[in-house]
């Protein structure tokens, strides 16, 4: 409770502070001429220029829950078939080099993978015909097809439900 409670304090402290700023700020657009603005050149949000993250395909799921087609948003089967960038981390494999298929996930962190990881917080990665990843321990950014593609094992456990296929890993 004293954690929350100081975590709150710092936040509202923070609010304090920077509420000048953000006030200032809104002052000095209001006097900003319309034209101005207008002749401003528009910032290109990242997802119209297909990057994501793994919080742009992430959905509701009871931990331990089956997953059904249906839980996943608009948003993210309107990615499916899409060219997309997003940054994550290449699961070690034995392979340093030359590798044509991995699993990209959200963090470095072992959660991914251990009982009850989220289904949404890895990709199944298939380099394009011709290309190669190598092995880092630093995020990448992969570039390439997103697909909706359910993986399961014979026995019918689900491993993975989105596929990427990459032109690109850097």
């Amino acid at each position: 409770m004293q954690r929350q409670n100081t975590l709150s304090c710092v936040f509202l402290l923070g609010l304090s502070l920077a509420a000048p700023l953000l006030s200032q700020s809104a002052v000095l657009r209001a006097q900003e001429p319309a034209s101005a603005a207008e002749d401003r050149p528009r910032r290109v949000l990242p997802k119209a220029k297909g990057d994501i993250s793994f919080d742009d395909i992430k959905f509701d799921i009871e931990k331990g829950g089956e997953f059904d087609r249906k839980m996943l948003t608009k948003e993210i089967e309107a990615l499916n078939k899409k060219t997309v960038r997003i940054r994550g981390y290449i699961y070690p494999t034995f392979q340093q080099s030359g590798i044509k298929e991995f699993v990209l996930v959200r963090d470095n962190m072992e959660c991914c993978f251990g009982p009850g990881a989220a289904i949404y917080d890895c990709i199944r990665v298939e380099m394009e015909k011709g290309r190669t990843a190598d092995y880092t321990t630093r995020p990448v950014s992969v570039k390439g097809k997103f697909e909706i593609e359910e993986l399961r094992l014979p026995d019918g456990l689900l491993l993975a439900i989105y596929k990427l296929t990459a032109v690109e890993v850097k």
